[in-house]
């Protein structure tokens, strides 16, 4: 180093170390980073709980509107248990590939193996399917759907007849 180069250095440091450009942007970053890492973070916000649903009685007609349609949840029966599988919406919500049996007696279906709308219930105020003429192979089927929806969904409820809404059972 030569004698220019000597005091130009002696005299930037001289000056103080918060007068070089380089330093106070060093210093800014410096406190930036510690604030960012130091302060407390704003307190989160937990989601919006959705409605408590209690274990009621249906009836095929009052069952009907959980369909999934105008934001309603998902319910639908096996063997007179009422599931909501509103949580496997795109299956059986709206354009779901089991969305027939959304807001029905599914049950007939579900041992069949059948998506059509032959298997559901066509009178509403009649009686519930007794399941006659289902084989071993079908109430075997149906049992594993049963167990399937009974470890994955919540039962909201009983499906009975109409008429038979105030009976125990």
């Amino acid at each position: 180093m030569d004698a220019t180069e000597k005091s130009t250095f002696a005299n930037a440091f001289s000056k103080g170390p918060f007068v070089i450009p380089l330093n106070a942007l060093l210093f800014v970053v410096l406190i930036t980073s510690l604030y960012l890492r130091l302060r407390t973070p704003p307190p989160q916000k937990l989601p919006k709980q959705p409605a408590p649903i209690l274990f009621r009685t249906f009836t095929p007609k009052t069952l009907l509107p959980y369909n999934g349609t105008n934001n309603q949840p998902i319910f639908f029966a096996v063997r007179g248990q009422v599931f909501d599988v509103s949580p496997g919406r795109n299956f059986y919500g709206p354009g779901g590939p089991y969305e027939n049996f959304a807001g029905r007696d599914a049950t007939r279906g579900l041992a069949c193996g059948s998506f059509d709308e032959d298997m559901l219930t066509k009178d509403l105020e009649g009686p519930l399917d007794k399941l006659q003429g289902l084989g071993e192979e079908e109430m075997d089927a149906l049992k594993g759907w049963e167990e399937r929806f009974e470890a994955k969904y919540l039962v909201v409820g009983r499906l009975v007849a109409c008429g038979e809404e105030g009976k125990g059972g």
